[in-house]
């Protein structure tokens, strides 16, 4: 078996990484992981034939010639190559996790580090056990500075994760209902993102935490706390000065002695934690008040998060990330406030909600009705035992074939639901 530290040795020498068979960039290490329905191993040496200089492997089939290095695992060896390397990296990281907003945060984050430093962030979703460990092997000695993000559906994801990513700061941006088909119960979700809390106290080190939130503060004792709010009374506090149709904010340094007003491109007063996240870490790290709100004003929403359209018909408010109880309460009680003539809401089904999940359902149909939007339509089975008169449809397919018989024209239409339902695809029907 190939030790780890011979395996960062030829990491040192050829510092890319990969996964995939098919992008195998000149001099790189592939790793051969394995899935329920795929064996990296099978692809080894093609790999190397594409351009590797090693491939990582775990089975001994797989180990065809010298450059293909046996290893007991090739994930644990993927993750411990990560650790390794992080601890050669003496630069302060930044662990974000949090049951809505924190890829927006980090986003925010990272725009805002970067009017200083030369900052590396978590690209895309990469935040499971495969994302953090291939985002830290893209740490190089020019950086100074990462925002590692940590995403979990299970106990026990965020525990293994920052034994990865070693973060000497901690950022939790909010805990809700999600997840609870893997988590159990809100209490689990709320143990599982403390994890992140734990880590931090053990090493001692610092979070940024919003003491507005109970649950947050209730797991947040005995650490070292930067804090934020929405409300006076901190040294960085924020409020909401406009929502019409992008958060307009001020934010206050100084227990109030000074404040700053930014105009952003997010849609959602629910974004202002977010922004107010992002301006504590900024301000803790020197930025200036002004290279804060330039970033915040500077960064646009996408990978329809939050995102705003306007067609030929429509006006599009397209939040089809993702979407849990509480994400979707944030959204409708934003969309309620929204200024328009016509309003109309495309909801998806709520994922990975477990015995919750019919609950759950007809307490967000309930909270529809009490909003009296002009028009509402229902995606997904999940919808069927929350005994509503709203539209109903199974997928999207389904109520794509609705609207090029009745097409919607002269609406604000908000778009909400799990990204498993793909409402992205009713987009240029609208």
């Amino acid at each position: 078996m190939t030790s780890i530290e011979t395996i960062y040795e030829y990491y040192q020498k050829h510092p890319v990484v990969t996964t995939d068979s098919r992008n195998t960039p000149g001099g790189s290490i592939f790793f051969a992981l394995k899935g329920d329905s795929f064996n990296g191993n099978r692809f080894a040496a093609q790999a190397i034939e594409n351009g590797c200089s090693y491939a990582i492997v775990d089975e001994p089939e797989a180990a065809t010639n010298e450059r293909c290095l046996l290893v007991e695992d090739s994930l644990k060896t993927l993750q411990a190559l990560a650790r390794l390397h992080r601890d050669h990296c003496h630069i302060p990281i930044i662990g974000i996790t949090g049951t809505n907003g924190k890829t927006t945060t980090k986003e925010l984050m990272s725009a805002v580090l970067s009017k200083k430093f030369n900052v590396l962030y978590t690209q895309g979703n990469l935040n499971n056990h495969i994302g953090v460990p291939l985002t830290l092997l893209k740490l190089t000695p020019e950086h100074q500075i990462a925002v590692i993000e940590m995403g979990a559906n299970h106990p026990g994801e965020i525990r293994d994760l920052v034994n990865i990513a070693d973060p000497d700061y901690g950022l939790i941006t909010n805990v809700g209902i999600a997840h609870l088909q893997g988590f159990g119960s809100f209490e689990g979700v709320l143990k599982t993102k403390g994890e992140l809390y734990d880590y931090i106290r053990a090493k001692k080190g610092k979070i940024f935490i919003n003491l507005e939130n109970p649950y947050l503060k209730s797991i947040a004792r005995d650490i070292d706390q930067i804090p934020y709010a929405n409300k006076p009374g901190y040294p960085i506090w924020g409020e909401a000065l406009s929502c019409s149709p992008f958060l307009k904010l001020r934010w206050h340094t100084d227990y109030g002695d000074r404040h700053y007003d930014a105009q952003s491109n997010l849609i959602g007063s629910y974004n202002l934690e977010n922004a107010l996240a992002a301006i504590c870490v900024g301000f803790h790290f020197g930025v200036q008040p002004e290279q804060i709100c330039d970033a915040l004003e500077s960064y646009t929403p996408s990978n329809n998060r939050s995102q705003l359209k306007k067609t030929g018909q429509n006006t599009l408010i397209i939040d089809a990330y993702n979407a849990n109880p509480t994400s979707m309460s944030a959204a409708l009680k934003n969309f309620q406030e929204y200024e328009a003539p016509r309003k109309a809401v495309i909801l998806g089904g709520m994922k990975e909600l477990g015995s919750v999940s019919e609950e759950e359902h007809k307490r967000l149909a309930f909270h529809i009705a009490e909003n009296n939007f002009d028009r509402v339509f229902l995606i997904g089975d999940e919808f069927k035992q929350a005994n509503s008169d709203y539209p109903q449809f199974s997928n999207v397919e389904a109520f794509i074939d609705y609207l090029k018989e009745m097409p919607l024209q002269g609406y604000t239409i908000l778009i909400k639901g799990s990204r498993i339902n793909h409402l992205e695809s009713i987009v240029p029907f609208l």
